[in-house]
Parts: structure tokens; sequence; C-alpha cells
């Protein structure tokens, strides 16, 4: 199974971000994108993800066109520099946030209330990141509690947990310092391998891209 982006396009307001772009990442293929702030490498991570529609261009997973396809269908994770948690759910409640609204969307119902997450027995697939990213026993911790690198690798358990075909990495490590980016990396990539994710991962920092990737694709401004 291969992920094809295929001569992707992207403007905004008359300013072209993306010109005839082609990605093709291989199934349990990590990927880096490097390059300057402004040369779309975060603008095509949000085309695969479909949180934005391309001027011109399509997006396939093998024979499967996803270029119109509503996010949520796409099977496709995605962690950002910002780590975007809810303050009211618990560490496990967050994750299993990831794995029950995908659940809950493929069934076409809403997540309604906390009391989804909090009323149910943690799910063994939380358990099971949790010991995979290095916080077990962290499940009832408050995310306010945690510091910069445990918050980003519960945003990671989450977006892990219901099994996407493609993960997106969006600079994850941006934030934080320059030892605790260098541990992240290589514990991202082992357990990228774990899972046999597909993965592509933007960021500045020629160093973190081998470390994390298999290759590397240094992106231009148009």
């Amino acid at each position: 199974m291969t992920l094809h982006a295929i001569n992707i396009s992207v403007s905004f307001g008359g300013i072209q971000v993306l010109s005839d772009f082609s990605l093709t990442v291989a199934t349990g293929e990590i990927v880096a994108l490097t390059g300057r702030s402004g040369c779309g490498k975060s603008t095509l991570l949000k085309v695969i993800a479909g949180l934005e529609v391309p001027s011109a261009g399509r997006v396939m997973w093998d024979e499967t066109d996803l270029t119109r396809m509503p996010t949520y269908q796409r099977r496709i994770g995605m962690v950002f520099q910002e780590r975007v948690l809810f303050p009211r759910l618990n560490v496990a409640e967050n994750i299993a946030f990831g794995l029950r609204y995908t659940e809950k969307q493929r069934s076409g119902d809403k997540v309604k209330s906390r009391r989804l997450f909090s009323a149910q027995p943690v799910d063994p697939r939380v358990m099971e990141l949790l010991e995979l990213v290095g916080l077990a026993g962290f499940e009832k911790r408050s995310v306010a509690a945690l510091s910069g690198g445990e918050a980003q690798r519960v945003a990671l358990a989450r977006a892990l947990a219901p099994k996407p075909r493609v993960l997106l990495l969006d600079e994850p490590f941006g934030a934080l310092d320059i030892g605790l980016r260098r541990e992240l990396t290589a514990e991202v990539r082992t357990l990228l391998r774990h899972e046999g994710v597909t993965a592509i991962h933007v960021t500045h920092d020629p160093q973190e891209a081998q470390d994390i990737a298999d290759r590397t694709i240094q992106m231009t401004s148009v």
C-alpha cells in the first residue's frame, strides 16, 4: 500500500505555496520533509490530512482517491508542534478520545460528553500505548501536570490509538529543548517501527530528519 500526493498545487490569496509537487511514500516508510519556512511543508501535510483542499492534484492511497474524502474517513493521524490536549480529560481519556472519536465518526455518531470516556474502563489499546510511549502509570494524571515532553508523548499516543495508515508529524519537537528533541526523535522512530505506521515528518532540523527518517526530501519555495 502506497501514499501518493500527485501534482499538488495550493495557493492562498493569489500566492502560490505549492506548485505541481509530488510525493510517494511506501507502507511503513518514514519520510522527512525539510526546507525553509514558507516552502509548503505544513501545507502539504494539511492537504494529505484533508484539512486543506488543493487547487490542483490528487491524494491517493493506492487506487483510492482521498482528495475529496472527509478527514475522518482517511485514517490519517496528525501530531502538531502545539500539544492540543483536552485539559478536562486526564491522560488516558485524552488518548481514548483519539480511539473512540474515530470509532464514533465511522459509525456516524457524535461524541456527546466527557462521560463517554470517564464512565468506561481504560481501553487495553490505551494501556498498550502508555507503555510504548514510556508513560505507564500516568493514565489518571492531569495533562496540566505534564512536562512538555510528556505532553507530546500523550499527543503521539492519541494519534496512534486508532491505528492510522499514515501519521503526519508537523514539527512535533520544535518547542522542546535540543536534548529532549534528540531523545524523543529516537523514541518516536522506534515506536513508528513497532507500530508499522507510514509517516511523514516535517522539521527544520537536518539532524532530526536524518535520525528519524528512512529518506529525506528537501523542499524549496515556489
